[in-house]
C-alpha cells in the first residue's frame, strides 16, 4: 500500500509539472514533432538530467541498488516505432495524454483508449514475442559507463555540460 501512495505522489507531481511545463499543449507537442519549439525535448531532458544524478547519487551513497533490464533491441525498436506512430497521429505521448484529459481536452480520450486496446494486445501476443522478438539484438545487462569501463560519473559530466550548452543554443535560437 505505501508503494502505491508513493506512485500516487510521483504521478501526481510529474502531472503538475507537466501541466506547469506547457508541455501537455497540442501546439508544443506539435511543435517537437516539427523540430519548431523544443519545450518538450529541454523538460525531458531536463528529467534525464536530474534522474541521472539521483539515481547514481543515490547508488553511491549506498541507498538504493541498481535493477538494470536486459537491453534487446528487437523490443526497443518496435516499441520506439509504434509509440512515435502514435505521438505523431494523435500529437500526445502517453503522459501528456492523460494529463491533457485532466486538463479537459477530450481528443486525448483516443490515445488513452488506443493505450488501453495496446496493452491487451501486447499481453495477448507476448509468449509469440517472447520466442521472436525478444530474441532480437540481446545485448544483456548493460550500461553505457559498463560498455565504455569507465566510472559513470565520467559519462553523467560530460552529458549535463552538452546539455547545457544545448539549451542555451536553443534559447539563443528561440527554440
Amino acid at each position: 500500500m505505501k508503494m502505491l501512495v508513493y506512485g500516487l505522489v510521483t504521478g501526481l507531481l510529474f502531472g503538475f509539472l507537466l501541466q506547469k511545463g506547457r508541455v501537455l499543449r497540442y501546439d508544443k507537442q506539435l511543435g517537437a514533432l516539427r523540430l519548431k519549439d523544443m519545450t518538450i525535448v529541454k523538460f525531458m531532458l531536463s528529467s534525464v538530467m536530474v534522474g541521472m544524478v539521483g539515481i547514481y547519487l543515490l547508488t553511491d551513497l549506498g541507498l538504493v541498488k541498481l535493477s538494470i533490464k536486459a537491453t534487446i533491441l528487437g523490443p526497443v525498436m518496435i516499441g520506439a516505432l509504434v509509440f512515435g506512430l502514435g505521438w505523431g497521429l494523435l500529437g500526445y505521448c502517453p503522459g501528456t495524454s492523460v494529463g491533457a484529459l485532466g486538463e479537459g481536452r477530450w481528443d486525448a480520450i483516443w490515445g488513452i483508449l488506443g493505450m488501453i486496446v495496446g496493452a491487451g494486445l501486447f499481453a495477448e501476443a507476448y509468449p509469440l514475442f517472447q520466442k521472436t522478438v525478444y530474441t532480437w539484438g540481446n545485448l544483456g545487462k548493460i550500461t553505457l559507463p559498463q560498455v565504455l569501463g569507465v566510472n559513470h560519473w565520467v559519462i553523467i559530466i560530460p552529458f549535463i555540460v552538452a546539455a547545457m550548452l544545448l539549451f542555451f543554443w536553443l534559447e539563443k535560437k528561440g527554440l
